[in-house]
């Protein structure tokens, strides 16, 4: 268990983003969150109006008061949630004011004059899981909510904050809970008629708890992907046409593009939907030995996003040969996470009259086309994806998008609605369990005594208690909840 406690202060926050807006809204919770709101708040049209009564789900008209000065603040709407019905099973009060820095700003200190405290980040999360609301995991899937940037992603998080992983992990713990109680009734008990201890059935369910334990750690890279976007690197060499293949994908002008080599000095950086997948693509500094400072220090950040990479795009020009850099750079790329990108296919075109532009990194040759090896060098010889495209034109962009979710899919990325997603946390957490079980099916065959596995077990337990939260440390929950917004 977490060796966090509930304070009973009553909270406050501006729950919306900042900035200009039709609606802004300041949030309470605590015991005081009703006493607190009704010092400031009068229901109805007139700003002497009786004292407020509110009860329980529902939404006042009215206006806040200044109660110093006596001043109309603002006209709005406040809705009242009284507990345990509500997102912190606390009273919560929100104040569903105009939007805009101002006004938001005046009712938060005049709530917070009147003995509310300003909360943390997160900490109405926080709170809804120190009181039994939502465990761990589905409060991590607060912030997925919040950050998707896809369909597919929303509804994966919100699957999470149904209790999806909650779910598997509880089903899990409790099978665990079996084999412990079964391994200490007999080391607790040894005098009483209790069944012999079967080690070869412990060892069996040891293997098949570890076995779907190790399925939900293959959805982590899924999960990363979902959440913060496929990590795409855009590279080659300068004016190999990089910048407008980040604008055609994303059909505006997010990066210059110039017939001058070395344009793009720093990674530019911009997502992409591609059905439900998003990507985040990452157009990079032209690969060249250069002398300009600037320009090799962007050389540098490109081999750095490249060590960082989940896929990487490799262009090259249509109708020269690969320059030695490009056969080193490809030398160096998993081809199973790398696409070669063959551009400018239209002037090759222009120059010979023939199709060259085949789909999806199919290599079948047209009747008079030129063969693959003039069209792009050694691109023959690659192993992995080629894709032949235009950026200017616009051209074999469906077909790098498809060759894009190939890979993605190849890496079992699941598809929205499929299982469940891990994150990192969740990984390391699985990652121990499955350790602690696999010493628990080597242990029996090794005829260790079942205090040693009863220790596995119980600590595979706990680990698996680390994603929910029934068994993880103060400071775990404190830096999970940092993540979060203030408000939320």
């Amino acid at each position: 268990m977490t060796n966090l406690t509930l304070d009973s202060d009553t909270i406050a926050a501006i729950a919306t983003a900042p900035g200009e807006g039709a609606i802004g809204i300041v949030r309470l919770s605590g015991p005081r969150a009703v006493d607190i709101a009704g010092r400031i708040f009068r229901p109805g049209k007139r700003p002497d109006a009786p004292p407020w009564q509110p009860q329980s789900h529902r939404i006042y008209y009215g206006h806040i008061i200044d109660p110093d000065s006596g001043r109309v603040v603002d006209e709005v709407l406040v809705a009242v949630m009284l507990a345990p019905r509500t997102y912190t099973r606390e009273d919560v009060v929100e104040i569903n004011c105009h939007g805009g820095l101002t006004p938001l700003r005046r009712i938060l200190e005049l709530v917070l004059a009147q003995g509310a405290r300003l909360a943390g980040p997160g900490e109405f999360t926080r709170r809804a899981f120190l009181n039994g609301r939502i465990d761990l995991a589905q409060a991590e899937a607060v912030i997925d909510i919040i950050r998707a940037r896809t369909d597919a992603a929303l509804r994966l998080a919100v699957q999470q904050l149904g209790g999806g992983l909650s779910q598997r992990i509880a089903e899990l713990q409790q099978r665990l809970l079996g084999m412990l109680a079964a391994v200490e009734a007999v080391i607790d008990f040894p005098e009483d008629d209790l069944p012999e201890m079967e080690l070869n059935s412990l060892g069996r369910q040891a293997s098949e708890v570890a076995e779907e334990i190790s399925g939900l750690m293959r959805s982590a890279f899924a999960g990363r992907v979902y959440r913060e976007g496929l990590r795409t690197v855009i590279v080659g060499r300068p004016n190999v046409g990089k910048s407008s293949l980040l604008n055609a994908l994303l059909k505006e002008s997010r990066a210059i593009v110039t017939d001058i080599p070395g344009t793009t000095r720093d990674i530019i950086e911009e997502y992409l939907n591609i059905d439900g997948v998003p990507v985040r693509l990452l157009d990079t500094a032209g690969l060249r030995e250069t002398a300009d400072p600037v320009e090799k220090i962007g050389v540098q950040r490109t081999r750095q996003a490249l060590e960082q990479a989940d896929l990487v795009l490799v262009l090259v020009e249509a109708g020269r040969e690969l320059e030695p850099e490009e056969k080193e750079l490809l030398n160096e790329l998993d081809p199973q996470r790398t696409i070669l990108v063959v551009n400018k296919v239209d002037l090759l075109e222009e120059a010979d009259g023939q199709a060259a532009v085949s789909g999806g990194g199919r290599r079948e040759e047209a009747a008079g086309r030129a063969p693959v090896r003039q069209v792009a060098g050694t691109a023959d010889d690659w192993p992995g994806r080629v894709v032949f495209i235009s950026a200017l034109r616009e051209r074999g962009l469906e077909e790098l998008k498809k060759a894009i979710l190939d890979i993605v899919h190849s890496g079992q990325v699941a598809a929205p609605g499929e299982g469940v997603l891990v994150n990192l946390r969740h990984e390391q957490a699985l990652q121990r369990a499955y350790l602690h079980l696999v010493e628990v099916r080597e242990a029996v065959h090794r005829g260790v005594p079942l205090e040693l596995l009863s220790i596995d077990l119980r600590q595979a337990w706990e680990a698996l208690g680390e994603i929910t939260g029934t068994a993880v440390a103060g400071d775990i929950v404190e830096r999970i909840f940092s993540d979060f917004c203030i408000g939320k």
